[in-house]
């Protein structure tokens, strides 16, 4: 055996049962037949996994409250070039240290890769954990792996994006309905008059900007008949790419009166709106506070920054990783809404 702490899954191997038997037994979840429990707790006692449980439910005790086992965690973001990301990475390493229930944790950027690469990538890392976490598009691919993660016993928890696989077991972040709609809300309440709108998107498969597309327009149809929303423009995540649509925007619409960045790129995005002159022309909303957004804020150049509470959402996010309350399968995922901030250069 190697020195990395053991899983269910390990546990499960080493008996020659399933994932989910291995939860009932060890987590009282169901009764199992008693030559097969006790071939679990065999297992898990060569293995070194959860010896304190294991060894009350050998005297057919009950222990006192919900006993979480150790779980090893890993967690997958973005872009590693991203301030927000830095940030959030942070935030994740200090919760997943303090936590008493988490043994291990790795965090990775998936900087530049393919869906079929973030696939693999998962595919070889989670393997080694009880759950991973994930801020990805939504791809056929990757969710073919979170659905063999499934089935080896790792669950796979969306953060931020939601994901489509029939075995998420979570999603933690915002309401991305009323995010879109809160933005659209803005700009018509600031802007001096109706007029352009611009809009940015990172890519139309991250399911939580394209809910905020949908729900940004959705708005403007139905309450700012005066507004022109134009075709959405793609940044791709990238600082550069978001530079270069920024720049072209704001030369062929000169009559823009406001513009919704929901994608990372905000940085190069406000450079743009420096650069052009007209930052008291635009009402400008983007998300993530960040010191960028927050510069922003405090020049003029951003008006509202729709802002994730991290902590607060690495917190739920961790808690439901940790937990292994349910059974793995399909259509059980959980999902945990975190309210967003509204942050103004007043009350920052």
């Amino acid at each position: 055996m190697s020195n990395l702490v053991p899983t269910m899954a390990d546990v499960a191997r080493e008996a020659g049962v399933s994932v989910v038997t291995v939860d009932r037994v060890l987590n009282k979840r169901a009764p199992v037949r008693p030559a097969t429990e006790q071939k679990v707790l065999a297992a898990a006692r060569r293995l070194n996994f959860a010896l304190g449980k294991v060894q009350a439910i050998a005297r057919n005790e009950t222990p006192a409250g919900e006993v979480l086992l150790p779980r090893r965690l890993a967690f997958f973001l973005l872009r590693h070039e991203s301030s927000f990301y830095q940030a959030l990475a942070q935030v994740l390493d200090h919760v997943a240290q303090s936590h008493a229930s988490v043994s291990q944790h790795d965090i990775h950027f998936l900087d530049g890769l393919t869906p079929q690469q973030i696939a693999e990538l998962l595919l070889s890392k989670g393997h080694q954990c009880d759950a991973i976490a994930l801020v990805s598009v939504d791809h056929p691919a990757i969710n073919q792996a979170i659905d063999q993660l499934s089935a080896q016993g790792t669950q796979t928890y969306a953060l931020i994006t939601d994901l489509t696989a029939s075995t998420l077991a979570g999603y933690v972040g915002l309401d991305n309905r009323k995010a879109g709609r809160t933005a659209a809300w803005a700009i018509s309440r600031l802007s001096r008059t109706p007029g352009k709108v611009g809009l940015l998107l990172g890519d139309h498969r991250f399911l939580c900007q394209e809910l905020c597309e949908i729900s940004f327009r959705s708005w403007f149809r139905e309450h700012g008949p005066g507004y022109q929303v134009l075709d959405t423009r793609l940044t791709l995540e990238y600082l550069a790419d978001a530079r270069k649509t920024a720049d072209q925007l704001l030369a062929e619409h000169p009559d823009l009166v406001g513009l919704y960045v929901s994608s990372g790129g905000v940085e190069s995005v406000m450079d743009a709106v420096r650069d052009s002159g007209r930052q008291h022309e635009l009402v400008v909303v983007c998300h993530e506070l960040m010191e960028s957004t927050r510069t922003g804020l405090v020049e003029g150049v951003v008006d509202l920054v729709v802002a994730l509470r991290r902590e607060e959402s690495v917190k739920a996010l961790i808690d439901l990783m940790v937990s292994a309350t349910r059974e793995l399968g399909a259509g059980s995922a959980t999902s945990v809404i975190v309210p967003f901030d509204l942050v103004t250069a007043e009350n920052i």
